[in-house]
């Protein structure tokens, strides 16, 4: 099992900048990828972006070019740069950790996001 904590949510106006981390601790070794995905109130949680052992990298459409996922293995943090933030980004985002056989997640940490 791994633990999850995510950090550096908050508000910030259209356009600025945030940038969330996850601390991964317990079995780490087992973690092929770490990821974000977010929910907006009323809406199912969708993947936003995930980062591979290897440093590979994969984002959603609506992220892509503006979020940036990446990782420091040496203290088991991944972290989501976001840049020009808009309304709709607004959400908890959630990290979480794919292992082999199972998946564990953070608690979340909310986005807002003012127009």
């Amino acid at each position: 099992q791994v633990q999850l904590v995510e950090s550096g949510g908050g508000l910030v106006q259209a356009g600025g900048s945030l940038r969330l981390s996850c601390a991964a601790s317990g079995y780490t070794y087992s973690i092929n990828y770490m990821g974000w995905y977010r929910q907006a109130p009323g809406k199912q949680r969708e993947f936003v972006a995930r980062i591979s052992s290897g440093g590979s990298t994969y984002y959603a459409d609506s992220v892509k070019g503006r979020f940036t996922i990446s990782r420091d293995n040496a203290k088991n943090t991944v972290y989501l740069q976001m840049d020009r933030l808009k309304y709709e980004d607004t959400a908890v985002y959630y990290c979480n950790a794919a292992m082999p056989d199972s998946t564990d997640w953070g608690q979340g940490t909310q986005v807002t996001v003012s127009s």
